[in-house]
């Protein structure tokens, strides 16, 4: 004897969907709140009238030729290399700046010396994942790039 699907029956079906819905819907904004590490740039607008000069800069760049290589060695210290266009070791200033994915440690400048072919680090990274914004000064040019790297 099967019993008949009734109204009852219907609105426990739509509850319960519901439920999962907005149950996932939670879920997915406090995972989205809690990862977030903050503005990717503060007036979006005038970001946007820059743009192109971003552009011209980095086609100018990559006319350079010039490569960097980051790893992080014994210790969390970390190593940078730069060369030119035919391999040449860049003998330069460099400036890093380590940043935190996701936001959660403060940002980091972290003092580089010229060492060999490269520049080492005079202090290590904390343990973790860390996205480097690397500017290299040599020749009366600057380079902008970025690396990520894992302490």
């Amino acid at each position: 004897m099967t019993r008949p699907f009734t109204g009852w029956h219907m609105l426990s079906i739509m509850i319960l969907f519901f439920a999962v819905v907005i149950a996932v819907n939670v879920t997915m904004a406090r995972y989205a709140v809690g990862t977030f590490g903050g503005a990717v740039v503060d007036n979006s607008y005038v970001a946007s009238q820059r743009f192109n000069g971003w552009l011209t800069q980095g086609r100018a760049q990559a006319r350079l030729g010039w490569r960097i290589a980051a790893a992080v060695g014994p210790g969390g210290v970390l190593r940078i290399t730069a060369v030119d266009a035919r391999g040449a070791p860049i003998i330069g200033r460099i400036a890093v700046i380590a940043r935190h994915p996701l936001g959660r440690a403060p940002d980091r400048a972290v003092a580089m010396a010229a060492r060999g072919q490269g520049f080492t680090a005079s202090a290590s990274l904390p343990a973790g994942r860390w996205q480097l914004l690397i500017v290299v000064h040599a020749h009366g040019r600057a380079a902008r790039f970025e690396a990520e790297v894992r302490a």
